[in-house]
């Protein structure tokens, strides 16, 4: 290179080694992949995962690493495949795990069926907070629950469960690349559905989700802090139950406002609440054999459906320590990334929020309220301790 040539360089937010710090360094301009995009960030989202990863490595491939797993901003590049974006459309996007396709950089790259375009009726910093817990939603109900959500996928016709349009997926179809399975009768629906964690960003779009997915007869139950009573209840939440309870008056106010008082037929974890550590060693279950008890509020005569997030590597065994002689249909841990495979039509799954959110009549709300907590990369430190701190139905955001 001439020594008179101008080289383009973005910065990167980096975390130097496990704990940190951080650091602000300057690298070359990405070029996109055929089928990639480049946004100039404009808004990131802080996740509790940047911290389980700068504090525990989780997800760490290497040191120094660029985390963020949420943005919305401008398209500056795109790739020679690429049709759906075009230079200066404003977006919001899950982005990747580290180097170019982390979030909190100037620009990000990543695969175009991450991104959509923003909503008209959002801003930067709300759009950049919907991502992650909108994808982890999805795939909680797709795959977890193995209900169809109707907005994301097309189904041929012997696939319809009803005139609403409404089906169910056989469990055992589902997989990356695999075709929908046969259609499974109407009555293995769930027609009620415990959400733990309702107030979180992943339980209150699975919340809004299970609404759009099931209809207006569905019992949606919600344990969270009682101040955010109002804000489940507006999402969709038919009853809110005191996520303090101790386990036994907790059953109880389950069972009470189950449908006929017979239990539910589904249970979301919706933040890892069934694990005692999330970010420690596995599940040892001798030692949470209370956590179980909560599987005695689901119906014995439904479908008995367990879906759980993905909260730390040791998820799995959460699921993997159920008793078998209590005929719970579990679904291994799911992750956001899962909706692009679990079912045809998942690629579209985040084009096909933005028609939801626009065009949808409102069925899909901002999921959390939306605090910027600074601006510029060098806040983003400073905001991830105030999350470490804890946080309730919201979510922090940092302008760029």
């Amino acid at each position: 290179m001439s020594p008179h040539s101008t080289r383009r360089l973005v910065r990167q937010y980096v975390a130097t080694k496990q704990g940190g710090p951080f650091q602000i360094i300057q690298v070359e301009y990405p070029t996109p992949g055929p089928d990639e995009i480049c946004i100039r960030n404009r808004a990131v989202a802080l996740n509790p995962l940047d911290i389980k990863s700068l504090d525990h490595g989780m997800m760490v491939r290497k040191w120094p690493e660029v985390f963020g797993i949420d943005a919305a901003g401008v398209v500056e590049a795109v790739g020679d495949r690429v049709t759906d974006f075009k230079a200066g459309d404003a977006v919001m996007s899950l982005a990747g795990f580290g180097g170019q396709s982390g979030a909190f950089q100037d620009v990000t790259v990543v695969p175009a069926h991450f991104a959509a375009k923003k909503p008209s009726a959002w801003t930067f910093e709300e759009a950049a907070s919907v991502p992650l817990i909108y994808l982890t939603a999805s795939a909680a109900i797709l795959k977890g629950l193995s209900v169809r959500l109707p907005f994301i996928q097309d189904p041929p016709k012997d696939l319809l469960g009803g005139p609403d349009g409404i089906s169910h997926i056989d469990p055992g179809d589902i997989g990356a690349g695999t075709p929908v399975g046969a259609q499974q009768p109407p009555a293995q629906l769930p027609k009620s559905v415990l959400v733990l964690g309702g107030s979180s960003g992943i339980g209150s779009s699975t919340l809004q989700l299970l609404r759009v997915a099931l209809g207006p007869s569905v019992t949606l139950l919600s344990t969270n802090s009682p101040a955010n009573n109002v804000h489940c209840l507006k999402l969709g939440a038919n009853t809110c139950i005191d996520r303090s309870y101790e386990m036994d008056k907790l059953m109880a106010a389950i069972r009470d406002a189950s449908p006929g008082k017979q239990g539910v037929d589904a249970i979301i974890d919706a933040v890892g609440a069934l694990s005692p550590n999330p970010a420690g060693p596995p599940v040892d279950a001798n030692n949470n054999k209370d956590s179980f008890k909560i599987f005695e509020t689901l119906n014995k005569d439904g479908p008995k459906l367990f879906s759980q997030v993905m909260t730390s590597p040791h998820s799995a065994s959460l699921a993997n320590q159920i008793p078998a002689e209590l005929g719970i249909k579990v679904a291994q841990p799911v992750f956001g990334r899962m909706t692009f495979e679990v079912v045809p039509g998942g690629m579209r799954a985040m084009s096909r929020l933005v028609e939801l959110v626009d065009g949808g009549g409102g069925k899909f709300k901002l999921p959390l309220n939306v605090e910027v907590v600074g601006k510029g990369l060098e806040s983003i430190g400073a905001g991830l301790d105030r999350l470490r701190g804890g946080v309730s139905a919201t979510k922090l955001v940092v302008s760029l």
